[in-house]
């Protein structure tokens, strides 16, 4: 019983495998260990498609319900097609909706003490977040695809040119990462499966009240104001101008510098939200 003991002691006194001297090492400990987390979120996905699956469709559902039902009421400013117009804001809206993904997972593994167990074993400190990330651009990056090959069916064209249809596509992936720490962060403020709900549907305001689905100019002054000032009203605008898409003939200095600012807004959202997920908890 004593040696027993005395080796029990032994193996919980006795500090884990050290972290690697070197830089290059602890940058390859660190790719390693975020891409075991990442690889480990996305195999899940294969264990439980139906968020997945539902996550892909729900906004193909939009795109139907706003070309097909609502669009042919609405004004496009300066003419043009109203499918047009509306697919890079149903971009932008699937990349801010991915907040939901991120929440409810982040939310999940919370629950279940996997980020506790996690962040108890000798992997480099950024692995959680890192690897999060990682696995959550993919997912928004086969939206994305998804909902283009959608937009296509639906009469979407881009009318620029293939570099700035990538910049565009690149300003949107943008905004999702930006986005990213706001879901990670509220996941793990979440106590339970319902408040992550109850956070989720918070976005339907913010996203609605933005340039996605009509012109603020079409708005009541004051609602137009807060609407051109949405973040993801200037990466919409932003993306409108580089695909060559109609609705474009806003005027203002936010409209004038959409492009700017759909690379300030995500900026200053990941300077203000990347640090809370890292931040000491209490409880």
């Amino acid at each position: 019983m004593t040696a027993m003991a005395a080796t029990a002691t032994a193996s919980a006194t006795s500090p884990g495998p050290a972290a690697p001297a070197g830089r290059f090492d602890r940058l390859g400990w660190a790719v390693r260990d975020a891409w075991l987390v990442a690889h480990r979120d996305m195999s899940q996905w294969v264990r439980e498609p139906q968020m997945i699956v539902w996550g892909l469709v729900f906004p193909i559902l939009f795109v139907v319900l706003f070309a097909y039902v609502l669009g042919s009421g609405i004004i496009v400013p300066g003419g043009g097609s109203y499918r047009e117009f509306l697919m890079p804001g149903m971009f932008a809206q699937t990349m801010a909706f991915g907040i939901g993904e991120t929440l409810a997972s982040v939310q999940a593994d919370t629950a279940k003490g996997v980020t506790d167990r996690f962040r108890s074993m000798p992997m480099a400190p950024s692995a959680v977040v890192v690897g999060r990330c990682v696995a959550n651009m993919v997912y928004s990056t086969a939206s994305l695809a998804l909902l283009v090959a959608c937009g296509l069916a639906v009469g979407w064209r881009w009318r620029g040119t293939v570099g700035a249809a990538l910049l565009a596509f690149g300003l949107l992936l943008l905004l999702r990462l930006a986005f990213l720490w706001i879901g990670i962060f509220l996941g793990l403020k979440a106590r339970s499966a319902e408040a992550a709900n109850s956070m989720f549907g918070l976005l339907y305001p913010v996203t609605m009240l933005s340039s996605a689905f009509i012109a603020p100019d079409l708005m009541p002054a004051w609602l137009g104001a807060v609407a051109e000032w949405n973040p993801i009203s200037a990466t919409i605008n932003a993306s409108r101008d580089l695909f060559g898409n109609p609705g474009t003939d806003t005027t203002g200095w936010i409209a004038d510098h959409a492009l700017l600012m759909a690379v300030v807004w995500p900026a200053v959202i990941t300077v203000a939200t990347l640090p809370l997920p890292c931040a000491p908890t209490s409880g």
